[in-house]
Parts: structure tokens; sequence; C-alpha cells
């Protein structure tokens, strides 16, 4: 049987560096800041649930002994929950990793500020949380946006949409939209950082076996979920551009199994990065 490569290569060493993970008691995340912790970072694990998430804690450390992992209270469909997320890590070190990996799909309605629940929980806050931790962030350090292949499915940003509870009868139009605009975030947030070298990775985890799918109807879930690679699998790409020394200065790229790859061409279009960004940063300055 052929030996599995590691997930983080064994030259990295992230002892004495800070990373955070989003969404990571369950699925790629977790396994993403299983490896992260292995390396030797101090992990914070962000996300909405304290009970589950000190579950997944403690695997970690059984896994790892000796691991420095903590919960981070997050629930990025709430602007004001993320701010004090926001707050929180602003209070502490610096953050050499960042990787936005929660998000859903297959939801329904709105958050809890007004906008599309999907776009949302998968565009809007985890633009509000980097966008409080830009200054907050070490030179030199990373920011990982899981995004999706769907992205190539969309056909634009519906600005309009974003305000609206969701229009399609499945919610995987809104999720194809919100994936656009992870690797739009990406594009112009990698722009605005590259002065304090701080590189920025866009990437499509693979179909994945992961909690994500949990909105679908259970037989349904149970049926797809055979077609779907492991949650460790999928959190190979993420790990791959947090970590691999081979990636310094690529930045605003879009990755697939490890290797760039061209995004749609709309998701290629500076003008509508950069106006995604306008409007983003509009809706937190309006407070939603």
């Amino acid at each position: 049987m052929a030996t599995k490569l590691p997930l983080v290569e064994s030259s990295v060493s992230l002892v004495g560096k800070l990373a955070v993970v989003t969404g990571s008691n369950t699925g790629i995340g977790k396994a993403t800041a299983l490896e992260l912790a292995r390396a030797g970072a101090r992990v914070i694990v962000a996300c909405r649930s304290k009970d589950k998430t000190d579950t997944a804690i403690a695997e970690i450390k059984a896994a790892v002994p000796g691991a420095v992992v903590e919960f981070l209270a997050l629930d990025l469909a709430s602007l004001v929950k993320t701010r004090a997320a926001v707050a929180t890590l602003r209070a502490g070190p610096a953050i050499d990793i960042l990787v936005n990996n929660a998000g859903l799909a297959g939801s329904k309605g709105t958050t809890a500020d007004g906008f599309e629940l999907t776009f949302g929980t998968n565009h809007l806050g985890p633009f509000a949380l980097t966008h409080g931790l830009m200054d907050h962030l070490v030179p030199g350090g990373r920011v990982v946006v899981v995004a999706s292949k769907a992205h190539y499915r969309a056909k634009g940003i519906n600005f309009e949409a974003a305000r609206k509870t969701t229009a399609s009868k499945t919610g995987v139009a809104e999720y194809c939209e919100s994936k656009l605009a992870n690797v739009l975030f990406a594009r112009e947030l990698a722009k605005r950082l590259a002065d304090r070298r701080i590189d920025v990775y866009a990437l499509h985890p693979g179909v994945v076996a992961s909690d994500i799918w949990r909105s679908l109807p259970g037989p349904l879930e149970h049926i797809a979920k055979l077609f779907m690679i492991t949650t460790e699998e999928g959190a190979r790409t993420s790990l791959h551009c947090a970590t691999s020394p081979a990636l310094a200065g690529q930045t605003g790229l879009y990755w697939d199994k490890c290797t760039t790859r061209y995004p749609s061409r709309i998701a290629q279009q500076d003008d509508l990065a950069s106006e995604l960004w306008r409007r983003s940063e509009a809706w937190l300055q309006a407070g939603g």
C-alpha cells in the first residue's frame, strides 16, 4: 500500500506561530487545525458551538500531546458576534496564519443582519473577520480562503439579492455566488496586503464528505458522501497554502489539488473584485 504524503511538509516548523482556523470543530477545518498543531503552532479554533469545539480540542490534544489549542466564539452569520471575535483576537498576539474555512451550503434564509444567509455567512462574515484583522497579521504571514470550484457556475455577484432572503429552492445558486465572492475577495485582499508581504490564497478543497452538507435530506447526504473525498484529503490544499515554503510570494492565486489553476473569467475581473470590496466595506460601516 502506498505511503500517504504528510499533510504538512516534515521540514516545516510552526513553533512560536499563531494560527486561527474558522469552522474547525469538524470536517476539513478540524483536520487543518490538527495538522497545524502537529507542526507546532498555537491554534485558535473559531466556531459557534463551544461544546462541539471542546470535544474537537480534546481530540486534537489527544492526538498531539502538548498542543496549544484554544476556543474562540465566532458566528459568521452575525456581524456583531464577528466583531466581538475580532476584538478578542486583537487583544492577543499578532496572527501568522488565518484560515477562513467556515461555510455552509444548501441553507436558506437571512443572517442576523438581513443578508442572504449563504452569502452573508460564506462571504460577508469572513470579510468582516479578515478586514478587522488586516493590521493584526504578522508581516510575511498568510491568509487562506477556502472557496470552491462551484464559483465557475456563478454568472456574477447580484448585489441586490445579497440583501434579501434566499431566492432559489435549493440554495445552490447562492452558494456558487458566495464562492465566487471568496475568490474575488482573495484577489483584492492580496493586492491590499502585498506591501507587508502577506500572501493570500483562494482554493478548492475538493468535494469533501463534511458537515457542510448537513442541510441536505438525510438519504441524499449519505449517498452524496459516498462519492466524496475524506476530510483529511480535503485539508491538504489548505495546509499546502498555509505552510509550504515553496508558495511564498505566490499571492492572489487560485489553487486546486495543491496546484495553481485559472479561476473563472468573472473571478479574474479586477473591477468586480474592487466593487465587491467597496460594497462589503460599506455594509460593515453601516452596521449591516
